[in-house]
């Protein structure tokens, strides 16, 4: 439905944009839930040491929220914000259309190893008992 010159997704899936930037993660307001996103940022951070979070339009305020949470649990700080306009070919109308794009990126606390093995080990805990 939508192209765009720099190659970003309208959709928006959890999806690589460049070669290489395995912990980039493109956000959508309504393709998953909040906490999808907010754990697959932890996943890519322990993975990659950072993530950078992106997204177009009306998905901003939910790159905005991931992002308060990491650093509101203590996992993440900010290291860059980059903000910008991108412009989109609207094939159902014939023109393009400005839309305005975000990029966080997030890097991992010092205490950020041992904060994900205590909620690990709660979770572990919480299973025990369940049984």
């Amino acid at each position: 439905m939508y192209s765009d010159k720099a190659a970003v997704q309208a959709s928006g899936d959890a999806q690589q944009q460049k070669p290489g930037a395995g912990n980039r993660i493109q956000v959508s307001s309504s393709k998953k839930p909040l906490f999808f996103y907010v754990n697959l940022a932890k996943r890519y951070m322990q993975q990659h040491g950072d993530v950078e979070l992106s997204a177009l339009g009306l998905a901003i305020s939910t790159v905005v929220t991931i992002a308060e949470i990491l650093k509101n649990n203590g996992l993440a700080v900010e290291k860059k914000i980059r903000t910008s306009t991108v412009e989109i070919s609207d094939e159902m109308r014939g023109r393009s259309i400005q839309k305005a794009k975000i990029e966080i990126l997030l890097g991992k606390t010092d205490n950020f190893d041992e904060l994900m093995a205590a909620s690990a080990g709660e979770a572990n805990a919480g299973d025990g008992e369940q049984s």
